[in-house]
């Protein structure tokens, strides 16, 4: 039975006269009769102002890592804010506390700054980076999202196959209208995954290449993973053209491993950019990397730079979250049920024979309908997605939420219980085995 929507579609017409699309980011926007409002969340869950209850595998696209509104993030934020402001522009030791932490648990880290958000981590980096190499351009791959700057939003959401261009002589894609035309001269877009694509473009151009920026999970692309050695084939290249690699851990971060995708897949970086759940909900993001890079930030060298940069709620809640990251087993917690999901959720499409991969990391995955396993955006493009869209959107009505954007993958917390577990692979049996009988 479909869920009621009737409060969320009231609060819709009336949200979009004052905001566009009704909504403060475009990515929640899903239509007049879809585009839900939520009341409350707390640990896996969370309520829309119809009184849904939903198990929620989003977690706002990855923070959530410990569960909503959790008790000891919130209480320890809270006291901070009574004791400290919630800024002044100045510095507290709660940022060398946080910042010590980033340094013993990153491979890659020996000194960090925070910042705001991941658009605001990688846009630093990329100057960084470029202020180091006195170069220009920089490398992304296709199907990647590093954030909502001019720079970055580029070849993420397009169909591949019409504008992309060849293997061996991608199109940089713009985005959105708006970007200057002269960006496009600074990127380069190579397709995931494709090392002998990625050496003619660094034979064509590596040494006017600043930096490699690359999600070492392609989280805005189903979590397709790194195939083997592609990862240290960056690495090799960089040291090759004395490139700039920077892992945008913005979602692998703290969700892989403690030390993220540079510790899980044993490739260390020059920087990584963090955000999401390293401050389990709360506006937080850094970057860090070597020391030999991070001292080109002063006043005349690499201007970085920002009002609440390091404001006590989110230096407050990196501190809170980070220490119980280190000190309880959250990551190993998440990682058994999370695989005991994806076993679940193999097992339910096989025995309704409808080919699937559910990929890599327990932790964040996602679900590809296809008989072979894409490596890149280019083959994702070419699988099964309509099913699975009809898949997603049966389940949601059901109280199994998972982004209705069908490229982002499914997120664990640490309040995840095996009662949830059970629940999900109940609603998705029901689920896949009514799109198999053709009834939704």
């Amino acid at each position: 039975m479909a869920l009621k929507h009737e409060k969320s579609n009231a609060l819709w017409q009336k949200a979009k006269e004052v905001i566009p699309l009704g909504v403060s980011s475009s990515f929640r926007f899903h239509g007049p009769k879809n585009t839900y409002y939520v009341a409350r969340a707390k640990g896996a869950y969370y309520w829309d102002v119809d009184g849904n209850r939903y198990i929620d595998y989003s977690l706002a696209w990855g923070p959530v890592i410990l569960g909503h509104a959790y008790d000891e993030v919130d209480n320890y934020v809270h006291e901070q804010i009574k004791l400290r402001g919630t800024t002044t522009a100045l510095t507290t030791d709660l940022e060398i506390e946080v910042a010590e932490k980033f340094v013993a648990m990153c491979p890659c880290v020996e000194k960090v700054r925070l910042v705001n958000s991941g658009t605001e981590a990688t846009m630093h980096s990329l100057r960084l980076a470029r202020g180091y190499t006195g170069r220009d351009k920089y490398i992304k791959f296709e199907g990647a999202y590093h954030g909502v700057h001019d720079y970055v939003l580029y070849s993420m959401y397009a169909n591949p196959m019409p504008v992309y261009g060849s293997r061996r002589s991608p199109i940089p894609v713009p985005e959105s209208s708006g970007i200057p035309k002269v960006i496009n001269d600074t990127v380069i877009t190579v397709p995931y995954n494709d090392c002998e694509a990625l050496d003619l473009a660094l034979k064509r151009s590596g040494h006017e290449v600043a930096a490699i920026l690359v999600e070492p999970v392609l989280g805005n692309c189903v979590a397709i993973g790194p195939e083997p050695g592609f990862l240290q084939f960056l690495r090799q290249k960089c040291d090759e053209y004395g490139i700039v690699l920077i892992f945008d851990e913005v979602k692998t971060g703290f969700h892989l491993a403690v030390g993220g995708a540079q510790e899980y897949y044993g490739v260390t970086p020059d920087l990584a950019t963090y955000a999401k759940a390293i401050g389990n909900g709360y506006p937080a993001a850094a970057f860090g990397g070597k020391k030999e890079l991070m001292d080109m930030i002063a006043v005349g060298q690499v201007e970085i730079d920002g009002t609440y940069c390091g404001n006590v709620v989110s230096v407050a809640a990196m501190n809170a979250t980070l220490g119980i990251i280190q000190r309880e087993p959250v990551l190993e917690t998440i990682f058994k049920r999370g695989r005991r999901l994806q076993e679940g959720l193999r097992s339910i499409f096989e025995e309704n024979g409808i080919p699937a991969f559910v990929t890599e990391h327990p932790a964040m995955f996602g679900i590809i309908l296809a008989e072979k396993m894409p490596r890149d955006q280019r083959e994702w493009e070419l699988t099964d997605k309509a099913t699975y869209q009809k898949i997603v959107l049966a389940a949601h009505e059901r109280g199994i939420s998972k982004h209705e954007v069908i490229r982002e993958p499914y997120f664990l917390s640490y309040s995840h219980s095996e009662a949830d577990i059970d629940e999900t692979l109940n609603v998705m049996a029901d689920v896949v085995h009514e799109v198999k009988l053709g009834r939704i």
